[in-house]
Formats: structure tokens, sequence, C-alpha cells
């Protein structure tokens, strides 16, 4: 086991548990992601709040873990041959954690997964956020509709596509693994704090609002929505 203390991140953020992987992050949808899959795999871990609301992602001490400035991000002390790993990017850090407790990304069907967590991360996050923008924030003032309407159609195709592959099946991939809880934070997000579910034809879906429900009754999602606790 290896120090934290040459990460600068730890002196704005101190560990409680040395040993244990360190979680920088927020309650977003792609915060949750990792915070959820810590709590199903049972991984011990110290969550840290990253404050959009002080900026707190652009500090330097932030930015000397992920110069993207973007959560979430980890420092795992028990690292690959036994270093500490620092890491960014929700989709990677999702794989890593899987690997380190050899579950929720099974050998048999790996690709697969991976393949819905592309979809998540390539489509599904980045077309739901920009729906979010130009239709619950600040975007929504913009009088041209063409943007708004871009960003709902492409939302609305790639629910479809969800929609589709879910026929017949409790989860994505077969069993439930990483890729449910890449999709699944951003599904909630659509429907509960865009409040974009109307435009969507979230009603005339005929699959994806019982696979979220499922997803949301899970005592380890329940948890891990609410990681890391807001001030």
């Amino acid at each position: 086991m290896n120090t934290l203390t040459q990460f600068p991140i730890t002196r704005r953020w101190p560990p409680q548990t040395p040993g244990a992987i360190q979680l920088y992050s927020l309650p977003t949808p792609n915060g949750v992601k990792v915070s959820i899959a810590l709590e199903e795999l049972g991984l011990p871990y110290d969550p840290h709040l990253v404050s959009f609301d002080t900026n707190d992602q652009m500090s330097p001490e932030f930015l000397s873990l992920n110069p993207n400035n973007k959560i979430p991000a980890i420092i795992d002390p028990d690292g690959p041959g036994g270093k500490p790993l620092p890491l960014f990017e929700s989709g990677a850090i999702l794989i890593y954690l899987a690997e380190k407790a050899g579950r929720l990304l099974p050998q048999e069907n790996r690709y697969e997964v991976l393949q819905w967590l592309m979809f998540q991360m390539g489509g599904v996050g980045p077309m739901f956020g920009q729906l979010g923008f130009f239709h619950t924030f600040a975007g929504k003032e913009i009088e041209d509709p063409r943007p708004k309407e871009r960003y709902r159609a492409e939302a609305e195709r790639l629910l479809k596509v969800l929609d589709g592959a879910l026929a017949g099946k409790e989860w994505i991939a077969g069993d439930y693994s990483i890729a449910d809880i890449a999709l699944c934070p951003w599904l909630r997000t659509l429907r509960n704090f865009y409040k974009a579910s109307e435009i969507t034809g979230w009603e005339k879906l005929a699959h994806v609002p019982a696979y979220l429900e499922r997803f949301l009754a899970r005592p380890a999602v329940q948890r891990g929505l609410n990681i890391p606790k807001r001030d």
C-alpha cells in the first residue's frame, strides 16, 4: 500500500480512510454512476464532495487529478501492482472498479456490456445533457428552435433504440452490469430533473420506464444516488 500524500488533491480533501478508494464527485448523473457502482460492489471508499457552487472543479488541487475539470474522479491507493491509481472519466472508472471486484463486467458477454456502456458515454449522456441545457437551463431563452429540436429528436431516437433492445430483457446486457449503472442515472435525470419525458415520447416506450424503476428499487442504487452528500 502506498501513501496518498503524493497527490495534491488530498491536501484539500484529506482521506478519512487512507487505504480506501478516494472518490471526488457530486450527485449528478455522471457522478452517481461511480457511487452506485462502489455501493453495489461493496468496495471501501471515502466520498468527497466537489461543489460546483464554489467552483471546486477548477481548483488547482482538483485539476491535478483531472485536468479536464469534470467529476467524477478517483484515487485507488491499492491499484494495479499495489501502486496508487488516479483515474478520471466515469466510463473508465466503472470498467476499472468492475474488474477490480470481479463483478458487473462478466467475461462471457464483456463486449456486449461495453457496447452499451459506450452507447451511454457517446450518445445518451451528451445528447440528454444538451437537451437539458436547451429545455431546462439557460438555453431555453434562445429563440431559434433548431438547437433544442436537434437534441430533442436525438434523445427520442436514443430512447427508442434502448427500448427496442430491452424487449424481453430485465437488464440491457443480460445480467445487471455497469452498462445499467451508466444508463439509468441519465434516464432518471431526463425524466425527473430535466422534465423532458413528455417531449421525448417517454409515455410511448414499452420497456424503458419499467427498466428504470427496477434500477431505482435496488438498495445500493438508493444509497449511491445521494453520495457524496451535498452540504
